[in-house]
């Protein structure tokens, strides 16, 4: 499996205003680096859960479909698909129809279940799913809860950004940020 984001997002959950008014910072000298913060903690987010916090496109490859017909999405939520796409032995794209389909894109993981999918010809990669991911296109969908994890998370960082290179970021997390996210992790035995 692999997961190709297409289009990302085109805000942040969180505003420049919301963790200035966090920080207590009244000046503008340093909204290039806190927007930059604000990406970083939304990505380091998103990576340790599995979330899309806000509407994003991506692309799912896979190989085969599962033995049980029900493809697991492990990104979350998932709000649509728009194209399912398989390639046959020449390496022609053949559009699946999206009419008899099942989306349970609220369960975690996602679940899509397609009537009769035709068989991909290509060995690998040989399936292309696209979908919308996302809590919604603003931060007023997001819980609360991240939201808050990434205001101390980029509070934590702000405070060391002249140990830690930006580049570097993140290099480490605030306390009690794991306990905010904790219930949004993705467990696996």
């Amino acid at each position: 499996m692999t997961y190709i984001l297409t289009t990302p997002p085109t805000a942040e959950p969180i505003t420049l205003v919301e963790v200035k008014a966090h920080l207590r910072l009244d000046d503008d000298h340093e909204d290039a680096l806190l927007a930059s913060l604000i990406n970083t903690a939304r990505e380091h987010l998103e990576r340790e859960t599995g979330l899309c916090l806000l509407s994003q496109s991506w692309r799912l490859c896979i190989d085969a479909w599962p033995r049980d017909g029900i493809l697991k999405i492990v990104k979350y939520p998932v709000q649509a698909i728009q194209n399912v796409v398989v390639y046959d032995q020449t390496g022609a794209p053949v559009e699946v129809s999206l009419e008899d389909h099942l989306l349970d894109g609220e369960g975690r993981p996602a679940r899509l279940w397609l009537r009769d999918p035709p068989v991909p010809g290509q060995v690998i990669n040989g399936i292309e799913i696209e979908f919308v991911a996302g809590f919604g296109e603003s931060g007023v969908e997001v819980p609360d809860g991240l939201k808050r994890a990434m205001l101390l998370h980029v509070a934590f960082m702000f405070a060391y950004r002249g140990v830690v290179s930006l580049e570097q970021q993140p290099a480490g997390v605030p306390d009690g940020y794991e306990r905010l996210i904790g219930s949004y992790r993705l467990r696996r035995l």
